[in-house]
């Protein structure tokens, strides 16, 4: 696999190499200092061309950056409706295993770039002298935030709401809609709640990635192996056995995140439960 310093003179030679190429910027985890590096990390480059046909008329540009074992190019999809307006990217894994992600983007969009940029950002080359002031990477947009009184509230209605959909899909023996429910609308909001436990204990100055991937680093070794256990799902038994997990958990740690704010912790827990109870002793 090559290495980083490789990778980044390889995107900064084809951008020098090209005239319609003004502008080449770095986003995602390799901008990001509070992401330890590792060898699995996709090299994010995009590209502020003058002429976006230039490059989509053809692929073989594309085989500057090496031998590929595959491509896909998701603004040319039929399954997967296009999603970035005007640009067009290129998902690419090589042959040595390096992942480069590559973005074409109009040159006149680069203002409104900037301007959405989740701060994950370095420009790499300014042809032009068009970024007149420093950019510097942060993640401080994906900084957990503190909850309102608003949003605990809205967090424990939307869990113990999802609960009874999740126990109807049980009582009924529908294993795929009980799991779809369960890792789609209800495990999340424990997750949520467990997010602003940990923006709690670490005075909401940090982000714990995507999908929570850092998570594990924040909570007690008896949390997250609770936590885990919930994704264990192979049997209606197993999942009314995760289900039950999943809402001790979320009732101690709403209480926990509740308790320095004052917040109440609302009846949905207290009514939906004996509901609950209900539908489960249905089922058998």
């Amino acid at each position: 696999m090559r290495s980083k310093e490789e990778m980044m003179q390889l995107g900064m030679d084809f951008a020098r190499s090209h005239e319609q190429i003004r502008l080449f910027t770095l986003e995602g985890s390799l901008t990001n200092v509070n992401i330890p590096p590792d060898a699995f990390q996709d090299y994010d480059f995009s590209y502020f061309v003058t002429d976006m046909e230039f490059f989509k008329r053809r692929d073989d540009w594309l085989d500057f950056f090496g031998p590929r074992i595959i491509l896909q190019k998701p603004e040319d999809m039929e399954l997967f409706p296009a999603e970035l307006g005007h640009w067009f990217s290129y998902l690419m894994i090589f042959e040595d295993g390096t992942k480069i992600d590559l973005t074409l983007i109009p040159l006149d969009e680069y203002e409104d770039y900037f301007k959405n940029s989740d701060g994950l950002v370095e420009v790499m080359l300014d042809k032009d002298n068009r970024i007149k002031q420093p950019i510097v990477a942060t993640d401080r947009m994906y900084h957990i935030q503190k909850p309102s009184a608003r949003s605990f509230d809205d967090c424990c209605n939307e869990f113990w709401l999802s609960a009874t959909y999740v126990a109807k899909g049980l009582a009924r023996q529908e294993m795929l809609f009980a799991i779809d429910t369960m890792n789609n609308v209800f495990r999340p909001n424990l997750l949520t709640m467990l997010r602003w436990k940990v923006g709690r204990d670490t005075g909401y100055a940090l982000s714990i990635g995507k999908s929570d991937k850092f998570m594990q680093k924040y909570v007690a070794a008896d949390t997250w192996d609770t936590l885990l256990s919930t994704y264990n799902m192979g049997s209606v038994a197993a999942m009314w056995e995760a289900f039950e997990t999943c809402v001790e958990l979320f009732r101690e740690t709403a209480h926990q995140v509740a308790e320095p704010y004052n917040y109440r912790y609302p009846e949905y827990d207290a009514k939906v439960s004996p509901y609950i109870d209900r539908i489960r002793q249905k089922s058998k």
